[in-house]
């Protein structure tokens, strides 16, 4: 495979054409960018070795519900001052043992008085589309910080700070679900009908970041991205990263592989792009737009970046099943799980998708236009992310085990 053949600290330094030679286009306006899409047919008229040479730049992008959201939010100091020891956003939890008025809220933590109907991501599309928020806290009290509760209103407008920080965005891939059983299940693949009514995927397929990246050449900590509607980064690899998996020969994952944990300012982003949501019967996630625009450094990322959905594979699992290693049956291309049915056990199964390949692709474009208009610019990673790291289950142990 390409990364057992070439160190990634040594991709930049033999690079056909570099970051720094595109970003010199962005800022003269001559700058070639293509969509994920449009280059896979602009390759097959014009070949490899000519698509490296006229393309700069191919944008890529996904919408779907990510669950590993969040924002980091700090309120300022009242008269007298508080230390929050425990946070409420419209009787959402927020986690406050972080300093006296700074607090994380998730986007799955849910309502204490709306149960499964409002959640933390609820809380930050409200501040997003200039709502009023609920704050409630309280404290045990010390000199410093006497007051000991505190109620009032605030909006994104008069917080000091607020930036979504999300733990784990933007899968590489990801497994689809199925149920064998004969009763409706509700999961985080949505609702899966009895007797293998349906299957459910997420993913934007051809257009997907880490799909057209597949050995994150390009793609490290300080790449700067399209989150929510604004310019973000990465900040990290995300937690459950697992780029050792199963690969095809285009170095595709066959289901969930690498993770990235993104960062960027809620203040400048958009509903549109950063959505909630309710699973029935699962509860509250929220759909996030990450965009990445790849350079195209030479032939081979060419190759990676033509990968289509008849290309890409994943397998699809039954979620009926309660427990970490599901029954497969079998891979399916995204070409296949868009068309509408795929074959199981001979048998015709209706297929939908969770994510939005119609906002994945407004995305892919809005980000090719702020290219265009050198708005937006490309950045070389400050450091690579793992390659070969494989994620570890939870096992039940006694102190002495371990």
């Amino acid at each position: 495979m390409f990364i057992e053949k070439i160190q990634k600290n040594s991709i930049i330094k033999h690079m056909a054409k570099t970051i720094e030679e595109i970003n010199e286009k962005i800022k003269k306006g001559c700058v070639v960018v293509l969509s994920a899409e449009e280059i896979i047919g602009y390759t097959a008229e014009h070949g490899v070795k000519k698509t490296a040479a006229a393309v700069d730049v191919v944008t890529t992008a996904t919408f779907g519900p990510m669950c590993s959201t969040g924002a980091f939010i700090n309120f300022g100091h009242s008269d007298p001052p508080i230390k929050m020891q425990k946070v409420w956003l419209n009787d959402v939890s927020a986690y406050a043992g972080i300093a006296a008025v700074d607090a994380y809220i998730g986007a799955t933590e849910l309502s204490e008085t709306e149960d499964m109907k409002y959640g933390g991501a609820y809380v930050i599309q409200d501040l997003i589309d200039g709502k009023a928020v609920k704050l409630r806290a309280i404290s045990y009290g010390t000199d410093c910080y006497p007051r000991k509760e505190i109620e009032t209103y605030i909006s994104l407008e008069n917080l000091n700070q607020a930036f979504l920080f999300n733990p784990r965005n933007a899968y590489q891939n990801y497994a689809a679900a199925t149920n064998s059983s004969s009763r409706i299940i509700y999961t985080y693949m949505g609702k899966l009908m009895p007797n293998f009514g349906n299957v459910t995927y997420s993913s934007a397929g051809q257009l997907s970041p880490l799909l057209n990246d597949p050995y994150l050449r390009t793609i490290g900590v300080g790449t700067r991205i399209f989150l929510g509607g604004a310019q973000g980064y990465v900040a990290w690899q995300g937690t459950q990263n697992n780029p050792g998996r199963e690969r095809l020969a285009n170095g595709t994952p066959v289901g969930p592989a690498g993770t990235l944990a993104l960062i960027g300012d809620l203040k400048k982003m958009d509903s549109r792009y950063l959505r909630a949501a309710t699973f029935h019967g699962y509860g509250i996630t929220m759909y996030v737009g990450v965009g990445i625009g790849i350079p195209v450094i030479d032939e081979e990322m060419v190759e990676f970046l033509r990968v289509s959905d008849k290309d890409i594979y994943t397998e699809i699992y039954d979620y009926s099943v309660a427990r970490r290693s599901k029954p497969s049956y079998g891979k399916v291309s995204y070409q296949q799980l868009r068309s509408g049915t795929v074959n199981i056990k001979g048998k015709k199964i209706l297929t939908g998708s969770l994510s939005s390949y119609s906002i994945a692709r407004e995305i892919a474009q809005l980000l090719k236009q702020w290219i265009l208009e050198g708005s937006f610019t490309l950045t070389s990673p400050v450091t690579f992310l793992p390659s070969e790291e494989k994620i570890n289950p939870l096992n039940v142990k006694s102190r002495e085990e371990i």
